[in-house]
């Protein structure tokens, strides 16, 4: 049977893990800061802003919730993140996405000072990241590597194959690997006989934002799947496609109407080795990398 990779427990340990390093941080008399701008009254949004929040407040890390109307422009936005950059007390600058279609999200991304982009989306920490150098690594990329490393999962010297190219997950996912002496492979929509691809990794991480897509086939017996992608389906005809038989799943779609699956199928994690769950695996990461991110930064601006 596949081994499950706990995305709760790890996260739970890198929490940990930050609060002592914020408690250090206090005992001279210090405190990392993150601010975070919420536009407008999107509920998956504002869901996740607040755990993000309610994170900073368990760990001791100083919040600040801004949030603009749903009319705000881009210069408006510009000018707070102009705003944002000179408060010291802020190490970290988090710009909730998506934004209106009226703001121009590339502008504010490169608004923000590399310093305090605890997204790791500025083309100066991409670039860092690429270069080998200290820089503020995207959360959720950064959030693969610590479960591969916290479950004792060999990079190096791995065939590890990203699906996927995003700036956000793909690309960096695949620079963290390479940074691991891993042999990496990135793959995407126009990859030649993709299964062919994906079966000779030893490490398949699947960013594609696909429902269900890496089936079974696809994967190498005895490989460790890392399932990024989170997609809620409606439809009953795809949750039957998934979930079929699935008591605990079915009482959950009966409840709420939907449920949530990865890029990967169900099926093809009885022919991995070790996988991560959806939910339960990389997205419990995120918010915890981000508390990490947050604490470097301010360790990095103060020269700590």
């Amino acid at each position: 049977m596949a081994r499950i990779l706990d995305g709760v427990a790890i996260a739970a340990e890198i929490k940990q893990e930050v609060a002592q390093q914020v408690k250090a941080m206090a005992a001279r008399g210090l405190r990392p800061g993150l601010a975070a701008v919420l536009v407008g009254n999107v509920p998956a949004s504002q869901i996740y802003v607040r755990s993000k929040v309610r994170s900073c407040e368990e760990l001791g890390i100083y919040s600040d919730l801004i949030t603009p109307p749903e009319t705000v422009s881009t210069d408006e936005m510009l000018k707070l993140v102009d705003e944002l950059n000179g408060r010291d007390e802020i190490d970290g600058i988090l710009i909730q996405l998506p934004l209106p279609s009226q703001v121009d999200v590339k502008a504010l991304l490169d608004a923000v000072a590399p310093a305090k982009d605890v997204d790791g989306f500025h083309p100066v920490n991409a670039g860092r990241l690429q270069a080998g150098r200290p820089a503020l690594a995207p959360c959720t990329p950064a959030g693969v590597i610590e479960i591969l490393k916290r479950s004792g999962i060999a990079m190096a010297g791995a065939n590890a194959v990203v699906v996927g190219r995003s700036d956000i997950v793909g690309k960096p996912a695949a620079m963290l690997l390479l940074h691991q002496n891993a042999t990496v492979t990135i793959c995407h929509s126009k990859t030649r006989d993709l299964a062919a691809v994906t079966r000779q990794a030893d490490i398949l991480v699947a960013a594609i934002g696909r429902p269900g897509f890496i089936t079974p086939d696809m994967v190498k017996p005895g490989a460790t799947v890392i399932d990024v992608g989170i997609n809620r389906i409606a439809d009953r005809a795809q949750f039957d496609r998934f979930f079929r038989g699935n008591e605990k799943r079915e009482a959950a779609f009966a409840k709420h109407g939907s449920v949530i699956v990865g890029d990967v199928h169900p099926a093809a994690f009885q022919v991995a080795g070790a996988y991560t769950p959806v939910p339960g695996g990389v997205g419990r990461l995120t918010i915890a990398m981000l508390m990490a991110n947050t604490v470097q930064a301010a360790r990095m601006r103060r020269g700590l």
